[in-house]
């Protein structure tokens, strides 16, 4: 955490994409390399232990006074109930919600911050905290340590991860991963343009739309998690009974 005169003018981000400037910077990108394999190494040291968990998307503005903020709370704490860890970016709005829920079930509650170039710090409901210069690595740990994601109404960043993990899944860069808009209302518009332009001009596939749950239950939207770990590991049982049933009838 920063505040004040200690903020610095630019982000390690901004630093590593910026082309420009003397050729000195150059030289730089290899200790900067060494900088993000340290970043990866933290996160998956930390987080390597974790239950099962779900990351929890939304805007860092959402006013605590707000619906949507005690949407936040109810879906961290139905996660909890549920036997999932609640991760999010560890910021204020949306992310303390879910957080907060999380902890007063009695969960484990992770956030995952990022470097920005103006005053932040982790919401007081995080149990487990880590501080991420490059959004990349962010993203990185978002996707590895979760089983699906639930994303709050939200701005451009949660727009960023929405869609990350969309391309993920629709690559099969990972498999059963449910991701769940929660909020109709918000999300009407913007899934009127995908099932219009997107779909009518052959940007995307028709059966692209099947990864995307959308719905206004709390309840609902956790079980469509439940359900897909569910599926799951019923196919790794599946496969693991495969591959004995082979070595012994090789025996």
């Amino acid at each position: 955490m920063v505040r004040g005169s200690l903020v610095p003018d630019s982000t390690h981000d901004q630093r590593l994409l910026d082309r420009q400037g003397p050729a000195e910077w150059l030289h730089m990108d290899p200790w900067r390399v060494m900088r993000i394999q340290a970043e990866f190494v933290e996160g998956f040291g930390q987080l390597a232990e974790l239950p099962p968990a779900v990351t929890v998307f939304g805007s860092a503005r959402t006013p605590a006074d707000s619906a949507e903020y005690r949407m936040g709370v109810q879906v961290g704490k139905a996660l909890a109930e549920a036997g999932y860890a609640v991760i999010t970016g560890g910021g204020p709005g949306c992310m303390e919600a879910a957080n907060k829920g999380a902890v007063e079930a009695g969960g484990v509650s992770v956030g995952l911050g990022i470097e920005l170039p103006f005053e932040q710090r982790m919401n007081d409901y995080v149990d487990l905290g880590i501080e991420f210069r490059y959004f990349f690595v962010r993203k990185t740990m978002f996707v590895k340590y979760a089983s699906g994601f639930i994303a709050l109404p939200g701005g451009f960043g949660t727009m960023d991860e929405l869609f990350e993990a969309l391309t993920l899944v629709q690559t099969h860069k990972v498999t059963s991963f449910p991701v769940v808009l929660l909020g109709s209302s918000f999300w009407g518009g913007l899934l009127d343009w995908i099932r219009g332009p997107l779909v009518d001009t052959g940007k995307i596939s028709p059966q692209d739309l099947d990864l995307l749950q959308v719905c206004d239950d709390v309840d609902e939207a956790v079980s469509a998690i439940v359900k897909s770990d569910e599926e799951r590991n019923g196919r790794v049982a599946e496969e693991a009974e495969s591959v004995a049933r082979t070595v012994a009838d090789a025996q």
